[in-house]
C-alpha cells in the first residue's frame, strides 16, 4: 500500500522530509567542496583561472550525464541504497582531495563528486514522492528546495575559515568528515527511507512498460527543456550578477556580492512560500506570475535609470520570484512522471529531467560569457528575462499534455 492510498502519520512525514533534506543539504555542500579552496589551489599548484575552473566543468558533465543514468539505479535497486553510494563518492573526494598533488588529482576529485552529485534529485524525490503523504508533498519539495540553498550558504564559509586557519587539506578532511556524518545518518535511519526495489517494467496499471519508455513521452521532454532554461537564467546570474551590476550601478565588488547574497536569501524566502502556494493547486499559472514578475523586474534592473540605492530590494525580489516557482516545478515533473508511468519510473523521470540542471549550469557560462566580454551587461539580464519567458510557455505546454494524458 502506498501513501497515494494510504494516510502517512505526520511524525513519519515529517522524519523523511528532515532526512531527505538534510543529505540534499549535504549534496549542495559538496557541490562546492573545490570553489572554495580556488586560491589556496591555484597558488600550491601553480594553476590559471581557466585551469581551476574547468574542474567544475568536469563536475557538471559528469554530474549531467550520471543523473539520467542514476533514475535506473534509483527505480533497480532503491533509492535509499543510491543515496549511500552517492555520500560515498563525496566521502572518497574529499579524502582524496585532502591528499592531492597536482591537477590530475584535482580532476580526479571533480569527477568523483560529479558523481555523488549526481544521484541526490532522482534518489530525493523518488522517496519524497513514496513516503510523503500526497497533501504535504509542496511543503516537502520546499524544504528540500531550501535545504539545498543552505548546504550553498553553509560550504564556502566552512571551508574557508578551515582552509585559513589550517590549511586546505585539512579543510578537505573536515569535509569528509561531513560526509561520514551523513552515512552515519542514512544509515541509522534506513529502514524510514527504504523502499524493496521496483519492478521497472511495469506501470501503476499493470502493463507492461519498456524503461525507456519514458524518453518517448512529449511531458518528460517538455519538463527536461523546462529546467534547462530556468538554470541557464540561474547560472547566468550566479556568474555574473556582481561584475553586472559593478558596471551597470557602479557598485564597489562588496556591494556586488551582497547584492547576489541577497538574490540568493531572496530565493530561500521564495521557496518557503511557494510550498505553501502550490498545495493549492494550479500550477502552470503559479510558475507563470512568478517567473514573469521576476523577468520584469530583471528587465526593470536592465533598463531603466534606477538610482544604486534600489539595486538590493530588486535583487531579493528577483530571487524571491524564482524561489516560489520552485516547488510548483517539482510538483509539475510528478505529474509528468505519473500521467503515464505511475510510481515504478519516479527514478527514471526525475533523473533524466533534472540533468537539464547540470546542462543548464554548465551552458550559462559559455552564452553568457561573450556577451560579458563585449560589455554588453544589460543585454545578459535581458536575456535572463527572455529564458524565463519561455520557460513559462514550457510550463504551460507540460499542464496541457499531463492533463491530456489524465483525461
Amino acid at each position: 500500500m502506498t501513501n497515494a492510498t494510504r494516510p502517512l502519520p505526520k511524525t513519519h512525514d515529517l522524519e523523511v522530509i528532515s532526512l531527505i533534506g538534510f543529505v540534499h543539504g549535504v549534496s549542495h555542500f559538496f557541490h562546492l567542496l573545490l570553489p572554495p579552496l580556488f586560491p589556496w589551489l591555484m597558488k600550491d599548484f601553480g594553476l590559471s583561472f581557466t585551469g581551476i575552473g574547468a574542474t567544475m566543468t568536469i563536475f557538471f558533465i559528469v554530474s549531467a550525464i550520471g543523473q539520467a543514468l542514476a533514475g535506473f539505479l534509483v527505480d533497480r535497486y532503491g533509492a535509499a541504497r543510491v543515496v549511500g553510494g552517492g555520500i560515498g563518492c563525496f566521502l572518497v573526494a574529499a579524502l582524496l582531495l585532502s591528499v592531492a598533488e597536482g591537477y590530475a588529482g584535482l580532476a580526479v576529485v571533480a569527477a568523483l563528486a560529479g558523481l555523488g552529485n549526481s544521484v541526490f534529485h532522482p534518489a530525493d524525490f523518488t522517496v519524497l514522492n513514496r513516503h510523503v503523504s500526497p497533501p504535504r508533498l509542496s511543503y516537502a519539495f520546499s524544504i528540500h528546495g531550501l535545504s539545498g540553498n543552505l548546504g550553498w550558504a553553509l560550504a564556502p564559509v566552512f571551508m574557508t575559515g578551515i582552509a585559513a586557519a589550517a590549511g586546505w587539506r585539512v579543510a578537505a578532511l573536515a569535509a569528509a568528515g561531513v560526509a561520514v556524518l551523513a552515512l552515519a545518518l542514512l544509515f541509522w535511519r534506513y529502514r524510514t527511507l527504504a523502499d524493496p526495489p521496483g519492478n521497472v517494467h511495469a506501470s501503476d496499471s499493470g502493463q507492461a512498460v519498456s524503461v525507456f519508455a519514458f524518453l518517448r513521452s512529449t511531458a518528460v521532454w517538455l519538463c527536461f527543456a523546462f529546467f534547462f532554461l530556468i538554470t541557464t537564467a540561474f547560472g547566468a546570474i550566479q556568474n555574473f550578477a556582481t561584475p553586472i551590476l559593478q558596471n551597470l550601478y557602479g557598485l564597489s565588488l562588496a556591494a556586488g556580492a551582497t547584492a547576489l547574497s541577497a538574490y540568493l536569501l531572496g530565493g530561500a524566502g521564495g521557496i518557503l512560500t511557494g510550498g505553501f502556494l502550490a498545495r493549492k493547486g494550479d500550477q502552470e499559472r503559479l510558475i507563470a506570475g512568478a517567473l514573469g514578475a521576476g523577468a520584469i523586474l530583471a528587465v526593470a534592473l536592465a533598463t531603466l535609470p534606477l538610482p544604486a540605492s534600489a539595486v538590493l530590494p530588486l535583487m531579493v525580489c528577483i530571487g524571491y520570484c524564482t524561489g516560489i516557482a520552485g516547488p510548483s516545478r517539482d510538483l509539475l515533473v510528478r505529474r509528468a512522471a505519473t500521467s503515464r508511468f505511475g510510481q515504478a519510473a519516479y527514478g527514471r523521470v526525475y533523473g533524466f529531467v533534472y540533468s537539464g540542471l547540470d546542462a543548464g549550469l554548465a551552458l550559462a557560462p559559455l552564452a553568457f560569457g561573450g556577451l560579458m566580454d563585449s560589455g554588453r551587461f544589460a543585454a545578459v539580464l535581458v536575456g535572463i528575462a527572455v529564458l524565463q519567458g519561455l520557460a513559462i510557455l514550457t510550463a504551460f505546454r507540460v499542464g496541457g499534455v499531463t492533463g491530456q494524458a489524465v483525461a
